[in-house]
């Protein structure tokens, strides 16, 4: 007796559903795949309980006959190639014909279709794999699926599904990444009795990306096209000002298929490079449109991974065109540098010709010196602000040295702590807005918001939904009240994706640190001599001065010995 063996059929399709079809959005994806290829002009697709109860796609494409339904349950069945050489040259977005046969085994499966030149249309019923009846119907030209109690037959798989809300989101991401090239089709998803996405077709891109991503970030793209040897790049590339704190807002496109490719990816950073901080990550669309022959689309069953066939030239192209595009809003050169500026406010400055020796006409402030600042001068009590270096640091003389403190740093410290006493005490003090602030996120993000709104209430930030992906901001901590509102929540929505709840502690940590830093100070800020004296004096009541809530250090002190050395004048 052989110990190898030929698997049921039964069998064999239930492992190749467990490749293609990972959750409801996999199911949703691939049957608008289907759909668009069909050639539909319009797309609905409604699910219930996040695509668990139901899926249910509708399009004007051009139907099937009843021969070709019988045929779609057939493993490896497709109209879109023939031979060999149509698979090095994929022009469709489905080719692989495993899609609606994976659905088959693991739910239950209903057909409708009629194509555009016949009276009649039919309707096939299946489940399980197995094919239940096909029956003549009325229906409009083009095709309908229903897909109902998805893994019914695999409990195992079923266990692993997320909430009803959380599957919402993943189908709601899906959708937005297929429909966003194809503005020519108008698309639509319901989700039970709410409409939650309406996407009417338009000439314009520009439209369609204002409808998934806000009017606000689609208004701030600048778009760029590029033409090479067998490709063409098209981006839409977002001020770095624009970053956050995910990556997840890089959408990469071959040939109108979303797709997730690391080298490409790399190159979109590699473009920004040093424009963005660590961690932090552009709002871009990419679309590169190129021979079928030079990508291979056959990687993987669920056709989001491609090889290119000159992937180093690929990689240079959009790399040089991220780059190329963002240089002219940048400076370059010290001729275009603003000067530094002193200010006088009717005093001669720190560092004028004459001055130097002399006193400086700036108030002398005397506060209880920081244990981290002097703790090896014990008698000393003196920190005498001389000035603000770039409107960024400001320039202390202490009793052995000087003390140059980064006023962004120590007022980020400030606020943390501020918030992070008053959050364990409950009581986070706020303040409304006499003309409260709308601020517009994509459909995914605005529902997070107001699935949080009760957690995001104790961190004193007041929300309230307005429709669609738009929210009010009703009133927000007191101590936050002059922050840019519309970069803290895109910092702020990544880390209410990535933590459960916001009362653990690494949880509560990470989203105090974001508000700190959008409610600091800014770096280039002028502050007048009264107000870097208070900054000085709360820093110093703070448990730990020496570091911002990143790490960074928040003060450097230089000794006159360093000094002296540094001159040459001590050996």
């Amino acid at each position: 007796m052989t110990l190898i063996r030929i698997l049921p059929e039964k069998i064999a399709s239930q492992i190749a559903a467990g490749e293609v079809i990972e959750r409801p959005a996999s199911i949703v994806k691939e049957l608008m795949d289907n759909s668009i290829d069909s050639g539909a002009e319009s797309i609905f697709v409604k699910i219930e309980k996040g695509g668990k109860q139901l899926i249910r796609v509708i399009d004007t494409g051009c139907g099937m006959t009843k021969d070709d339904l019988l045929l779609c349950l057939e493993r490896h069945a497709t109209s879109k190639i023939s031979d060999l050489k149509d698979l090095f040259s994929i022009e469709t977005l489905g080719f692989r014909g495993e899609a609606l046969p994976s659905i088959c085994a693991v739910a239950e499966l209903e057909i409708t279709s009629r194509v555009t030149d016949q009276l009649i249309g039919h309707r096939l019923k299946a489940w399980g794999g197995r094919l239940k009846s096909i029956d003549e119907a009325g229906a409009p030209a083009g095709t309908t699926v229903e897909v109902r109690k998805l893994f019914f037959n695999t409990p195992v798989r079923k266990k692993f599904l997320r909430s009803d809300k959380t599957e919402t989101d993943q189908v709601v991401d899906v959708f937005s990444r297929i429909a966003l090239p194809f503005t020519n089709i108008h698309f639509r998803l319901d989700a039970g009795e709410n409409t939650i996405l309406n996407l009417a077709s338009s000439e314009n891109e520009t439209n369609r990306l204002a409808a998934l991503f806000g009017r606000h970030l689609a208004a701030s793209l600048i778009k760029t096209e590029e033409k090479g040897e067998g490709y063409t790049i098209r981006a839409y590339l977002s001020p770095p000002e624009q970053s956050r704190m995910k990556g997840d807002r890089v959408l990469l496109y071959v040939n109108q298929r979303n797709i997730r490719d690391r080298l490409l990816f790399h190159a979109v950073m590699e473009g920004y490079g040093q424009r963005l901080m660590k961690g932090r990550y552009p709002q871009t669309v990419i679309f590169i449109e190129m021979d079928p022959f030079l990508v291979d689309v056959n990687v993987h069953p669920t056709k989001q991974e491609v090889r290119f066939h000159q992937p180093h030239v690929i990689h240079r192209a959009l790399s040089a065109v991220v780059d190329r595009v963002l240089k002219p809003s940048f400076p370059v050169g010290d001729e275009n540098m603003a000067a530094p500026r002193y200010e006088a406010q009717g005093q001669a400055s720190v560092f004028s010709d004459h001055r130097i020796m002399s006193e400086p006409a700036h108030d002398y402030l005397r506060v209880p010196p920081s244990e981290m600042v002097l703790r090896e001068e014990p008698g000393a009590g003196e920190i005498q602000i001389l000035g603000q270096l770039r409107d960024t640091y400001l320039i202390c003389r202490v009793k052995d040295g000087l003390l140059m403190v980064d006023q962004h740093a120590a007022h980020e410290r400030i606020i943390y702590e501020t918030l992070k006493k008053a959050f364990g005490d409950a009581k986070i003090e706020r303040q409304a807005f006499l003309i409260p602030p709308k601020l517009e996120f994509s459909l995914k993000e605005a529902r997070l918001i107001d699935r949080r709104r009760d957690e995001l209430l104790m961190l004193g930030l007041e929300i309230e939904p307005f429709g669609g992906g738009t929210i009010i901001l009703r009133s927000v901590p007191s101590i936050l009240v002059k922050a840019d509102w519309e970069p803290f929540f895109r910092d702020l929505v990544p880390l209410l994706e990535e933590e459960s709840e916001v009362k653990s502690e690494k949880a509560m940590d990470r989203l105090l640190t974001v508000m700190a830093c959008h409610g600091a100070i800014r770096a280039g800020q002028r502050l007048s001599g009264q107000e870097m004296a208070a900054l000085l004096r709360q820093l110093e009541t703070m448990d730990m001065p020496t570091h911002c809530p990143h790490g960074r250090p928040v003060f450097k002190k230089f000794s006159f010995y360093e000094i002296e050395k540094m001159f040459k004048r001590v050996v």
